[in-house]
């Protein structure tokens, strides 16, 4: 199939978070308000802001401090991230309406190919402003929709007018709309993407799209060649059913400590208490890896990040911690202090794949460990996730977290993209 062919929408829910807070709290509408983590936990930035707080410049990511430098009577709510789960649902079913080809992209953005519906509900401009119009009356939220050929014109498309707008994209017309606007706009285009190429002189889209793909390729490797395509309308991949669901290709979990981390020990009782969970979510999914990644913030806000592959694959919380104590310990330098650690698995695959077996592993041992942490998985399932933890955990002596002690439901992981 041609790619200008397909209708792909991008729909957006704009500032979900800040918008969902409203609905709960109509008085913060109108003043500035944010979204914020928990201060005493040191999860103090912005996870989302309404559009009065958007005229102070504010920014999601940034630290509540330095956005009360910029509106000293910024209002700021706790987030509720059942509800954000709750709306997103229920916007989903609205899109599920109009199309079977619904794909993720986050709790507040979904991808729609609504090419096989155009003769039951109109064209795409139409079906984008029927969704526009549904999303509001319904749950009192609003979306910005991006109408095009492609995923990532789509998407780029509902980042151009926010909010509660429908921009469109089309093939014919693409390179006037899309060309001149600046390169990091663009899917794929991250800030350290665009340092490189901006200094070469590749500072628009349609820079991107003229520039020889040999030379990018030279820049950035294979990303280059993907730029390339995309810049110049060429991507085509498919929206997702929405029976289907991605590859898992790494599990992980991080967290930041109520107080700095100062030495190897603290660093190692985190890694473990990560590990735990990673090993749950493993055998929960069926699954096990073959490497680990650790990466750490220092009190500066400075990010490393260490791999190491494991000579065999797992679904053992103990060898994932020890690995990725092992990795952190060899690659580590200290120059700092250490604001918050997160661990990955990597190198996923299913536990029925089949591996070379290796006659000096002790496979005994690791039946009896993976028994006893699937009776440990059994306890926090029924008691519930602080029931059962481990001893290390009382070594931390308050930095860490109460919430994560244990892991429970208490702490809800959401992203507000």
């Amino acid at each position: 199939m041609q790619t200008h062919t397909r209708t792909i929408l991008h729909c957006d829910l704009n500032n979900y978070f800040a918008s969902v807070e409203c609905l709960r709290l109509p008085q913060y509408k109108n003043i500035p308000m944010i979204v914020g983590g928990s201060v005493e936990d040191r999860h103090g930035i912005v996870l989302a802001k309404n559009e009065p707080a958007k005229k102070f410049g504010i920014r999601t990511g940034e630290t509540i401090w330095q956005a009360k430098t910029k509106c000293p009577d910024l209002a700021v709510l706790d987030a509720h991230c059942e509800d954000y789960v709750r709306y997103s649902r229920q916007v989903r079913q609205i899109y599920s309406e109009y199309t079977d080809q619904v794909e993720s992209m986050g709790i507040d953005e979904c991808w729609l190919d609504v090419t096989a519906s155009e003769g039951l509900f109109g064209s795409g401009a139409k079906i984008a402003e029927e969704l526009r119009e549904r999303v509001k009356r319904e749950t009192g939220l609003t979306i910005s929709v991006g109408v095009s050929f492609n995923k990532v014109f789509a998407k780029l498309g509902s980042d151009m007018k926010k909010p509660d707008a429908v921009t469109l994209i089309p093939y014919e017309h693409f390179r006037e709309i899309v060309w001149p606007l600046p390169a990091c706009e663009m899917l794929g285009v991250g800030m350290k993407t665009y340092k490189k190429i901006y200094y070469r002189g590749c500072r628009t889209i349609g820079d991107i799209a003229n520039m020889r793909i040999e030379l990018l390729h030279s820049w950035l490797g294979k990303t280059g060649d993907m730029l390339w395509a995309y810049a110049n309308g060429l991507e085509n991949s498919r929206v997702m059913w929405q029976t289907e669901s991605e590859p898992i290709k790494s599990i992980g979990h991080g967290t930041t400590t109520r107080a700095d981390l100062e030495n190897e020990t603290e660093v190692a009782c985190v890694i473990r208490d990560l590990s735990e969970e990673i090993g749950q979510k493993l055998r929960l999914n069926h699954l096990k890896a073959s490497g680990v990644a650790v990466q750490i913030r220092e009190n500066d806000m400075t990010v490393r990040e260490y791999q190491s592959k494991m000579r065999y694959s797992t679904q053992l919380a103990k060898e994932i911690a020890g690995e990725a104590v092992a990795v952190f310990r060899r690659k580590h330098l200290w120059h700092r202090p250490i604001r918050s650690v997160s661990v990955r698995a990597i190198y996923i695959r299913s536990e029925n794949a089949d591996e070379q077996m290796d006659m000096l592993y002790d496979y005994a041992a690791e039946k009896r460990l993976l028994e006893l942490e699937r009776t440990v998985d059994s306890i926090r399932d029924r008691f519930g996730g602080r029931s059962i933890t481990s001893g290390s955990t009382l070594y931390m002596d308050g930095k860490l977290s109460a919430k994560r002690i244990g892991f429970g439901s208490t702490e809800f992981a959401c992203r507000n993209g």
